[in-house]
């Protein structure tokens, strides 16, 4: 009797044996390819991250470069001497200089929109209207040339389109929050509002309009764009 059950717990004992080591390989084959991936995956991550920083780089130099000597000198040439990176590698991230441009405006409405948030949220007692408009034109002086790219060059950013980016539908957001309920035009009131502020910064940029009478324009405008509640 002993003699016929051994060969078959023999066999049996082999097939568990077996049986444990596939299992053995294909967690090992398992794990192995979980870390692939995961290695794969930091890779791709880290690729991103470097390609995020350049294009930070070039957005910065093109603004730096602007601020001291104009828009006229910021060059996908005079930017990879700059940034000391090749053209082609300028090219990877932006078609050509106006995509350049295109993307230090975009980052111009976003900063505006952020100040012009703030201003309008940090309003306890008093007018909105005059603290956002009074920040508005501070983003303007302290920032000329960013200013300039985002609304005098030829660049082609959609404004009220189904294209327009985020940051700018953003920074608009501020001004029709001011009058958000208090018209059924509320949009085309926060329209004059601006046009009114961007023309107050364009010919005070001009020396058009002294600044010597700037707080007394601001007083006016908001008295035009102050409505009863």
């Amino acid at each position: 009797m002993l003699e016929k059950l051994a060969p078959l717990y023999l066999k049996r004992s082999i097939w568990k044996s077996f049986t444990v080591r596939q299992a053995l390989v294909l967690a090992a084959l398992y794990f192995l390819s979980m870390a692939t991936t995961l290695a794969t995956n930091r890779i791709a991550e880290r690729k991103l991250r470097d390609k995020q920083a350049r294009r930070a780089q070039i957005i910065s130099a093109a603004r730096r470069i602007a601020e001291l000597e104009g828009w006229s000198n910021v060059t996908v040439r005079r930017l990879s001497d700059e940034i000391s990176y090749s053209q082609p590698v300028l090219y990877a991230h932006f078609r050509n200089r106006e995509g350049i441009l295109t993307a230090v405006a975009i980052e111009g409405f976003q900063e505006i929109g952020l100040a012009l948030e703030k201003a309008r949220k940090r309003v306890k007692r008093g007018n909105t209207v005059e603290s956002v408009a009074a920040a508005y034109l501070e983003f303007a002086v302290s920032s000329p040339a960013l200013y300039e790219v985002m609304f005098s060059l030829s660049l082609s950013v959609p404004f009220d389109d189904a294209a327009t980016p985020p940051e700018l539908r953003f920074a608009f957001s501020q001004l029709l929050e001011l009058f958000q309920g208090q018209s059924s035009k509320s949009e085309v009131i926060s329209e004059l509002f601006w046009a009114s502020l961007h023309g107050i910064a364009e010919l005070t940029r001009t020396k058009r309009f002294p600044r010597s009478r700037q707080k007394e324009r601001v007083r006016a405008l908001v008295e035009l764009f102050t409505f009863p509640r």
